[in-house]
């Protein structure tokens, strides 16, 4: 009998070591106060939370203060509909109603919904008293409390605006997972002090190395509130950890177009997000006149900022009406020749066309060591090519010495879009077997290697990408050149390389 009683309990205790059974979803979107703007629930609202769960989010972030007479509640702002939470009493607050019919939730009826499911992350806001520092440490470790009472510690990480909170839960949760959100302190210090990530403003993650610093330090990264699919994609495209969003939905539908969802791992890029001339370190230039073996009539200039300038996170490559030595127009072609030479890959760049004829923009890619011959022996990669007198079309395009323009063989597809009015993202996936054409991820084109030598196939070594935007020549300037289209500018959004 004793026996028994004795295995019984065994049993128990090892059934029961195994029962909180957890699957926390595998993504990197956070709902930032819950799944709300969609369907018009208010936020923080635990109609949000629910919403943020029933999405599959990683996380749905909340926001916690301390009325009056010490009750926590969840809210985002100060106030809640005109009264001051940390000056009004928890009654108070319940004379007021969201537009749903909720009442303002408190952190244990919040935590308490919370913990109804296992698949989503509960995270949790320390926000700043407006009264003083020690009120708020009082609050952060009120929140600690609340969250062993209701039994979340396994569904609970923290992030807030002021530093101390912070350390303060580390030092009753020494194993919690803490982030800092206001954006001033370096990875190296936030590791020091032994906070497991960081939830900066995207901003601060556009300059060089943030990012990679972070992960080599064992820091996870999120980025604060990312609403835009662009945003949302540079840092997809960086690696960061998780994305706290109003747009759960569309987050979701970028990282289903994310490169890195198909394996790719950036390997070099320019976000044009300083001004001025573009990096030396990332570009050179292609400089001079007479033609370039297609009677363009511009001249390239070299880091000159009349035809080539950073604005407002856009790389300008502008053509002007200029004498310089025997052409009537000045432009660039910016190359990243001896920058990031490269073999197989994604190339995928963001950018809005100028308008007029006359003009040729393209973004290509030509052999950095020309190892079959001069063009077209060693081979042209045309990711995007786009004359003005077409105005509805943009062109990809491969030639070799097999199928080139001269012969009329080369291989190429248009493709029918308005390329002025709104960026378009043009890209190609070199592979050992073939050559993908993308515009905003539809591709249209596939060039297949035939097995059958260099004359076919020379694409079995390092390209380097350009960008220029001609004037005139054999194909661009087939219908002649309008002259009132001056300046007429290509911006450039960004360059993204990426191998498998």
């Amino acid at each position: 009998m004793k026996q028994a009683l004795i295995l019984t309990c065994m049993v128990f205790v090892f059934t029961s070591s195994f029962a909180q059974k957890f699957n926390w979803n595998k993504n990197q979107v956070i709902a930032h106060r819950g799944a709300w703007k969609k369907n018009k629930f208010p936020e923080n609202s635990i109609a949000s939370l629910n919403e943020a769960v029933r999405l599959g989010c990683y996380g749905s972030e909340f926001d916690v203060w301390m009325t009056a007479d010490k009750v926590l509640v969840v809210n985002h702002d100060a106030e809640f509909q005109g009264l001051t939470i940390e000056k009004v009493k928890y009654e108070e607050l319940l004379t007021k109603t969201m537009s749903n019919g909720e009442k303002i939730p408190t952190l244990e009826a919040y935590l308490t919904a919370g913990k109804k499911q296992k698949t989503t992350k509960l995270i949790l806001e320390i926000k700043p008293s407006l009264i003083s520092k020690e009120r708020g440490i009082e609050l952060t470790n009120a929140c600690i409390d609340m969250v062993k009472k209701v039994g979340v510690l396994d569904w609970t990480e923290y992030i807030s605006f002021d530093y101390d909170y912070c350390k303060r839960i580390l030092q009753v949760l020494p194993k919690a997972k803490v982030a800092y959100l206001r954006g001033e302190i370096s990875a190296a210090q936030l590791k020091a002090d032994k906070l497991t990530g960081v939830d900066y403003h995207y901003s601060v993650y556009q300059k060089d190395g943030w990012i990679e610093n972070a992960h080599q330090l064992g820091l996870t990264v999120n980025a604060w509130t990312v609403n835009t699919a662009p945003e949302m994609q540079w840092l997809l495209a960086h690696n960061v950890d998780y994305i706290t969003t109003n747009e759960p939905e569309l987050t979701f539908e970028e990282l289903k177009k994310t490169p890195v969802k198909s394996g790719w791992k950036l390997k070099w890029a320019d976000e044009f997000d300083d001004k001025g001339l573009p990096l030396s370190k990332n570009w050179g230039y292609d400089v001079g006149g007479k033609g370039w073996g297609n009677n363009e009539l511009q001249y390239y200039t070299e880091a000159d900022t009349t035809n080539v300038k950073i604005v407002k996170g856009n790389l300008n490559i502008t053509a002007v009406e200029a004498n310089k030595e025997n052409s009537k127009y000045t432009s660039a072609r910016l190359v990243t020749k001896n920058k990031f030479d490269f073999k197989y890959g994604r190339v995928e760049v963001r950018a809005m066309l100028p308008k007029g004829r006359g003009l040729w923009p393209a973004i290509w890619a030509l052999p950095t060591d020309w190892k079959y011959g001069d063009w077209p022996k060693s081979g042209e990669i045309d990711i995007m090519e786009h004359v003005g007198y077409e105005p509805d079309s943009v062109y990809g395009t491969v030639h070799t010495e097999k199928f080139n323009h001269v012969l009329k063989t080369q291989v190429g597809k248009g493709v029918k879009i308005n390329p002025y009015n709104a960026y378009h993202i043009y890209a190609v996936e070199w592979f050992k077997d073939r050559i993908d054409f993308f515009v905003d991820d539809q591709k249209y084109l596939t060039f297949k290697n035939t097995g059958k030598g260099a004359a076919d196939w020379p694409f079995d070594q390092n390209f380097h990408v350009i960008l220029n935007l001609a004037v005139g020549g054999h194909w661009g300037g087939k219908n002649g050149v309008d002259d009132a289209i001056f300046p007429a500018t290509m911006k450039v959004d960004y360059v993204r390389v990426f191998q498998k």
